[in-house]
Formats: structure tokens, C-alpha cells, sequence
């Protein structure tokens, strides 16, 4: 397999310290610095999507330390049956409520379909927006060596970049939903798409559905840390959408989601109860009217 130049070794904030992502104290937001020393001292951390203030707020209470504000809303929360449809002016409300919805979590926003495809000057225009009007704290965007001139002007340009390889979901009409990165010569080309976001300056890499050991790899011989999805253990983060963890999402979920709670089968349950009280007349009640 293609090795990578070696990851720097080194610990810049001493163990025991208390300064963590993940159930870290402080007054002010997570910044992708904070991510850099996480990955010089090993820290794994981890991440869910947000669509809204109320649910953001939430997971900030939880001590989720970044959140994505993901084009998987079309899917969640839009009624796509992808995230192609997904436009710049709907990321831009739901990325805003999110800001508005949290005190301490780094923030990152996608850059939907068609808003960063045309070449750098469209992306750093729809990464602004994005920044200004919603106020995220990074962006995120898929492709690897095709996007790598997209990656650089909007570092150079000040606006942090999370990148994204391997299952890239906006070209499912290009290449469905499978593992990417599976024989010798699609495992080269991922580690060519990891080194070349890196290098143009993404401080953090999502590998989705990808195969651990190939993942595994990538994360030993990156400096810059990687957010798996379906990719294994080995990674230095791993991030979730929050309708699957919590079981709000109908019907099948992917292999590599966990189930934390059923929010489907308790919200499905109080909707009923709620209408079985008023169909009964037993609600509302005295104490529930006012006088």
C-alpha cells in the first residue's frame, strides 16, 4: 500500500490538563486549532450533524465539540431522496440556526451541490456566505485532488476547510452508494485525494465508507485528523447523522450507524396518546385552561 510522509509526533498540552474536546470546559468556541492538539495527543472526539437551534443546543449541552450542519438535511429534514437538491440559501438558514442554537461547538457547514464545483472564485463566494451570513466557523466540501484548488484559495482566504473522500454522497449519480477505496489501485487513489486535501490545507478529512484498514492508514499518516463514517475505528473522530443515533430515521439505516435511542417509536407514541386524549375529551383538562 502507498505510505504517506509520517504524521508529526509531539503533545503540545500536557495529559491531565483538562483542555479536551469532548467534556472540555470553557468560555468561548471550539476553534480548529483545538482540533490540531487533539490529534497530537491522541484525543478521539466526536461529532454529530444539526439542522436546527432547538436539537444544536442539545448536543452543545452534551458537550458534542463539533458539529456538522450537513447536506444531509435534504434527507432528514427536507424531504429529498438525496442531498442534490440541497441549495446555498437553505444551508445558509439552517446553518444560522444552528450558530444561534449553541455557545461552545465548532461549527461546519457543507457546501451543497453546484455551490463549489465551478472552480475556486464560486467556492470561496458560497464559503463566504456562509461565514458571514450564518457565522460557521468552517466549511466542508467533497472530492479530493479535483477539489484541492477549491481547498486552498478559501485557507488562503482565512475560512478553515474540512474536506471529504471516499463515499462522496453528491455524486451518487456518478458512483451510487458503495465502499470506495477497495483494490490496490482505488486504495492509491484515495491516499492521493488524503495527501492532496491535506496539502492544500484542509485541518481535518472525513473518510466515509471506506475500509478500516485502508482507513486506519490514511489517519497514522496524516498530521491533520480524520473523521470516519463507516470507515472503522482507526480514525480520530467519528461523526454520525443524528436521526440515525437516535432512531428517528424510518425504515433501513446503514450498517455502520449505532442506535442510541428509538426517538421514532417515543414520538410515534405521544403523537397517538396525545390524539387518543382529545378524541376522549380527556384533554385539556382544568388545569390545563385558562381563566
Amino acid at each position: 500500500m502507498t505510505q504517506l510522509s509520517a504524521a508529526p509526533t509531539g503533545t503540545s498540552v500536557p495529559p491531565g490538563s483538562g483542555k479536551t474536546l469532548y467534556g472540555g470546559k470553557g468560555t468561548r468556541r471550539i476553534t480548529v486549532r483545538d482540533i490540531a492538539l487533539a490529534k497530537e495527543r491522541g484525543e478521539k472526539w466526536p461529532m454529530l450533524t444539526a439542522y436546527d437551534a432547538m436539537t444544536a443546543s442539545v448536543f452543545d449541552e452534551a458537550g458534542i465539540p463539533v458539529m456538522l450542519v450537513g447536506d444531509s438535511a435534504g434527507n432528514c429534514h427536507l424531504g429529498y431522496e438525496t442531498t442534490v437538491p440541497v441549495t446555498l440559501d437553505e444551508m445558509a438558514v439552517l446553518s444560522a440556526a444552528v450558530v444561534r442554537g449553541t455557545s461552545r461547538a465548532l461549527i461546519v457547514a457543507d457546501l451543497p451541490f453546484g455551490s463549489y464545483q465551478e472552480g475556486p472564485v464560486q467556492a470561496l463566494r458560497s464559503a463566504t456566505r456562509l461565514v458571514k451570513e450564518a457565522g460557521v466557523g468552517a466549511v466542508k466540501l467533497e472530492g479530493g485532488e479535483r477539489s484541492h484548488r477549491q481547498i486552498e484559495l478559501l485557507v488562503e482566504s482565512g475560512i478553515p476547510v474540512m474536506a471529504h473522500i471516499g463515499l462522496t454522497p453528491q455524486s451518487v449519480n456518478a458512483m451510487g452508494y458503495r465502499v470506495q477505496g477497495r483494490g490496490e489501485e482505488a486504495a492509491q487513489q484515495l491516499l492521493r485525494d488524503a495527501k492532496s486535501v491535506q496539502d492544500a490545507g484542509a485541518f481535518a478529512v472525513v473518510l466515509e465508507l471506506v475500509p478500516a484498514e485502508l482507513a486506519a492508514e490514511v489517519t497514522r499518516t496524516l498530521h491533520v485528523p480524520t473523521v470516519g463514517i463507516g470507515a472503522g475505528a482507526g480514525t480520530d473522530a467519528q461523526v454520525l447523522v443524528w436521526t440515525d443515533m437516535l432512531g428517528l430515521t424510518g425504515g433501513r439505516v446503514p450498517k455502520f450507524v449505532k442506535q442510541y435511542a428509538n426517538l421514532r417509536e417515543v414520538m410515534g407514541g405521544a403523537a397517538k396518546a396525545f390524539a387518543e386524549d382529545v378524541v376522549g375529551g380527556t384533554f385539556p383538562q382544568e388545569e390545563h385552561s385558562v381563566h
